[in-house]
């Protein structure tokens, strides 16, 4: 698949077809001119993905930063797996990942395909460690000052992200288990931005980041810990919602896209 083929986008249960750069042609100036730019996701919405093609095309960056991706992942990205789909997919050992189909991220590759890719993944066992060491240890002492992780988060927004955490996991989890479930997303956010520095400074960018809505979201996400680390730095997220259920918090900009038949995501939890 390359942005050269009419991509599918699933709506409502019927399937639209969407030229290539249909998206882009609403890019705002912002984004444009931004050193960063957090494109954010519903992990298995396929219009999601065709929209972040699109502007990924359209932005032609220097850099792509995966939330999707470990960094030894990343390092497996060569010139030659990621002119092929089913290459690159095996490359990436992208069906052991847990994430959704390849073929709505692989667009994503194609738009870009001289970029440099980065991985922000955070590796299973470093979460698991939040259970023994304090966020600052499993982050890096190092940066953890930088990127605002050796300070709590303020009452009031540690309380709401703990109530976010509750309700996605459908009121299952143990109260106690709430804290470090909000010290993983602070991790994962801090990640993500330290990626995303990184790659600017060493290729001077712009710089795409692909994540989910709740890290791209610029009020607490992963842009807001960038702007901590480095405060002159230009920055742009986007959120993305379906069928007029917009993400919650702070984005630059938030448009609609088409819904996904989940069902209810708490029969897991039963």
């Amino acid at each position: 698949m390359t942005l050269g083929i009419l991509k599918s986008i699933v709506c409502s249960g019927a399937v639209l077809l969407a030229a290539p750069f249909a998206f882009a042609e609403a890019l705002p100036d912002a984004a444009r001119s931004a050193d960063v730019v957090f494109l954010g996701e519903q992990h298995d919405n396929l219009g999601h993905h065709a929209r972040q093609a699109d502007w990924t095309a359209a932005l032609a960056p220097k850099a792509l930063v995966f939330e999707m991706l470990t960094p030894e992942q990343a390092e497996a990205v060569t010139s030659d797996n990621r002119k092929d789909e089913s290459l690159l997919e095996a490359a990436l050992a992208w069906t052991d990942s847990g994430w959704p189909d390849f073929a709505m991220y692989y667009p994503i590759f194609a738009a870009a395909p001289d970029a440099r890719i980065y991985g922000a993944g955070v590796p299973r066992d470093q979460v698991r460690g939040l259970m023994e060491k304090p966020l600052t240890e499993a982050f890096g002492a190092a940066d953890a000052t930088r990127f605002g992780l050796d300070q709590p988060l303020p009452p009031a927004q540690q309380t709401e992200r703990e109530a976010l955490q509750r309700a996605a996991h459908c009121d299952a989890l143990p109260e106690d288990l709430l804290p470090m479930m909000v010290s993983v997303q602070r991790l994962r956010d801090a990640t993500l931005a330290r990626a995303a520095l990184a790659a600017f400074e060493q290729t001077g960018g712009p710089v795409v980041v692909i994540t989910g809505n709740g890290h791209a979201r610029a009020d607490w996400g992963a842009p807001f810990v960038l702007r901590t680390a480095q405060p002159d730095i230009s920055l742009f997220s986007l959120g993305q919602g379906e069928a007029g259920r917009m993400p919650e918090g702070g984005f630059d900009e938030a448009v609609d896209g088409p819904a996904v038949d989940r069902g209810d995501p708490c029969d897991a939890f039963n």
